[in-house]
């Protein structure tokens, strides 16, 4: 059975979702708040949104219900909500590697998936911050909003639940790895085209070629040649 909590602020939805985790056999349970004051994002990074302009939504999965390693569980959280925001907006919505959401060339979701053990279960803890009605991005230059991007102003209420609804749609059916990572690399930002990227603080053009199961990404890099990588490890500048 699915729940979908809220909170008028909060400091993280990835740590105040414990506290709802009441039973043994909670699943599917989520926090939203549209006035997250301390989001955290990938290694350590901090996400920061403006006050009832974005959403901050975290969904409890329970480990058990999934076979999917932790890389293919990220990626496919990735396609969902990447599917539901093409499907939202009838625009094309790419991945960056590992689990940002791009439109038109801007990032607008932000995804951390962490591993908790929560009264004697382990769970998936998906986080993630939508950019939703926020106009103006002043210290982070490559961020961007679905109104910025769309010029459609969506009601933040109506957009969680949508969002909610879809999220354990699919989750409860899990498709094969297969499946999974070919969607991923069809969607994958920057894919088969010239990009610049950072490696151990010097600039190369290189070209992405496709994501592996293993949660690495292969560049076909100007100097280097094809070579994998893990996240932190090479940097894309767009």
């Amino acid at each position: 059975m699915s729940q979908l909590f809220y909170l008028k602020e909060c400091s993280s939805t990835n740590d105040e979702i414990s506290k709802f985790l009441l039973y043994k056999n909670s699943d599917f349970t989520a926090l939203h708040t549209f006035n997250q004051t301390k989001g955290r994002g990938q290694y350590g990074n901090i996400w920061s949104s403006s006050a009832e302009k974005n959403l901050a939504y975290t969904l409890a999965v329970n480990v058990e219900n999934t076979k999917l390693s932790d890389f293919m569980f990220n990626y496919y959280t990735a396609n969902v909500i990447r599917d539901f925001l093409a499907n939202l907006t009838e625009h094309t919505v790419k991945i960056k590697w590992p689990n940002d959401i791009i439109l038109k060339n801007k990032k607008i979701v932000g995804i951390l998936i962490e591993k908790k053990k929560i009264n004697q279960n382990n769970y998936f803890i998906i986080g993630a911050g939508f950019n939703i009605l926020q106009e103006k991005f002043d210290e982070i230059s490559n961020a961007s909003s679905l109104l910025t991007q769309t010029g459609r102003r969506f009601n933040l209420n109506e957009f969680t639940i949508a969002l909610h609804d879809f999220m354990v749609e699919k989750l409860k059916e899990i498709p094969s790895e297969k499946e999974i990572l070919d969607c991923f690399n069809d969607n994958l930002f920057r894919k088969d085209q010239i990009s610049v990227f950072e490696l151990n603080g010097t600039r190369q053009n290189g070209i992405i070629k496709n994501a592996e199961r293993s949660g690495e990404i292969r560049i076909d890099l100007e100097n280097d040649g094809l070579q994998s990588f893990y996240h932190k490890e090479i940097k894309l500048l767009y």
